[in-house]
């Protein structure tokens, strides 16, 4: 079963930002500056935030993983904005 994540970053250092967002391409969709939403199994889960893990400075930076629930069963209206109204891609991930 594929779940939906919504992932955002926070971090210290502009060389390990560009690595965090090449590597968050291969498993999401990229909605805003440091925000992903991704459709993962558990699996696919694990070996992102081991991929993540590696790039990281675990004591400067913060990676945050909110569980939306699993994929098709999530209302379209779980995602709401102020502003310009979201439009989802399709688009699923790529594992290497």
């Amino acid at each position: 079963m594929r779940y939906v994540l919504l992932v955002t970053y926070d971090i210290s250092s502009n060389k390990r930002v560009q690595k965090v967002f090449k590597a968050m391409k291969n498993w999401g969709d990229h909605l805003q500056l440091s925000v992903f939403l991704c459709h993962l199994t558990p699996m696919e889960q694990a070996l992102m935030k081991t991929d993540l893990s590696n790039i990281i400075d675990h004591k400067k930076d913060q990676i945050m993983f909110i569980r939306l629930g699993p994929e098709g069963q999530r209302s379209e209206h779980a995602i709401t904005t102020l502003g310009k109204r979201f439009v989802p891609t399709s688009r699923s991930a790529h594992v290497f």
